[in-house]
């Protein structure tokens, strides 16, 4: 078998790879990455003598449909801008890399008869959930979108859908929760307060710190993604979670406690517009369907991530050198330096 693996040597991407590396050591793996922000090809340096790298970004078909040329199984897509605070100052390259990337994709697959594509989505498609319910997002699930990030994704989710309706392509499609794990840049919640934490810095927490994920550690979700590509049902969706709904403030408490810092390293800042209040997961369908469970505990998978960052300061100190600060919180952050 032969896999193309797009963004894979992102956070999530590079996971799955050394995951298919390890579970499936006869596929041909093909790795496409334009690298930005989020993808780091150290991330698959004990692979890459094993796999076929390429550096160049989606939308650039005719560097793409070579790959195509020379015979795909299946193709399994990561790539997309991904950070919400991002999206909000920069909507156009969401659309770019998230909705145009994915239907050449698409087409690319059509056209060279690929067996399944399966595309990694997000639960923020779904909106906001209330606090203090019991509600929990599932396959049927209306979309409802409320960033730039969860738009383009919600709109790559209509047009891999509509390619099964309209061409008959096998697809999958996964909406998945909140990943944490190593290999994550600094620019989500978990890698960014075990950073700030490591270096005895303020971990800012949005508004009340109130608001709700459910945590997912990253190879249960591969291992999820692996099920339903080699035995998911043609034309599906299935939501993957992790059962572990934490606040921000959760968050800060368990990795402070972790890393043996104070309590007052924890700083409260704006919050983000349009910051959605909690999201749940349902994995029902996909226990049911396909003996899926996760196989981390939070307080497992948080110990594990944190111990990988400990260990690992040449990876992840370039990314604090140019540490991306949202927009709106810019000028906190000037004034926190200066307190």
């Amino acid at each position: 078998m032969k896999m193309l693996i797009t963004g894979g040597a992102g956070f999530i991407g590079s996971n799955y790879v050394h995951f298919v590396r390890k579970n499936h050591p006869d596929y041909e793996i093909v790795v496409v990455d334009k690298l930005n922000q989020q993808g780091n090809v150290k991330n698959l340096d004990e692979v890459i003598d094993d796999i076929e790298f390429h550096h160049f970004d989606l939308i650039e078909e005719e560097k793409l449909r070579p790959i195509f040329e020379a015979g795909l199984d299946y193709v399994v897509h990561f790539a997309a801008e991904t950070n919400v605070d991002r999206s909000i100052e920069d909507p156009d390259s969401f659309v770019m890399s998230n909705v145009l990337a994915t239907n050449i994709l698409l087409r690319l697959s059509r056209d060279y008869h690929v067996k399944r594509f399966h595309h990694v989505s997000t639960d923020e498609v779904f909106g906001s959930l209330e606090l203090g319910t019991n509600d929990r997002f599932n396959e049927d699930t209306p979309y409802d979108p409320r960033s730039p990030y969860s738009a383009t994704k919600a709109g790559s989710d209509h047009l891999v859908r509509s390619y099964f309706h309209t061409y008959g392509l096998d697809v999958t499609i996964s909406n998945c929760s909140n990943n944490y794990g190593p290999h994550q840049v600094p620019e989500n919640i978990v890698p960014v307060f075990a950073l700030m934490a490591l270096e005895e810095k303020p971990l800012t927490i949005y508004g009340d710190g109130k608001s709700i994920r459910d945590y997912l550690f990253v190879l249960d979700h591969c291992r999820a993604i692996d099920l339903i590509l080699h035995e998911g049902k043609a034309g599906e969706s299935y939501c993957v979670g992790g059962g572990e709904e934490k606040n921000g403030i959760e968050i800060a408490d368990a990795i402070l406690a972790i890393t043996e810092r104070p309590e007052n390293l924890k700083t409260f800042v704006r919050d983000r517009p349009g910051h959605d209040r909690r999201y749940a997961i349902d994995y029902a369908k996909l226990a049911r369907e396909l003996g899926y469970k996760p196989s981390v505990t939070f307080e497992e998978g948080l110990q594990q991530t944190v111990d990988w960052y400990r260990n690992n300061p040449d990876w992840w100190k370039p990314y604090m050198e140019k540490f991306y600060v949202p927009k709106f919180l810019q000028e906190d952050t000037e004034k926190l330096k200066k307190s």
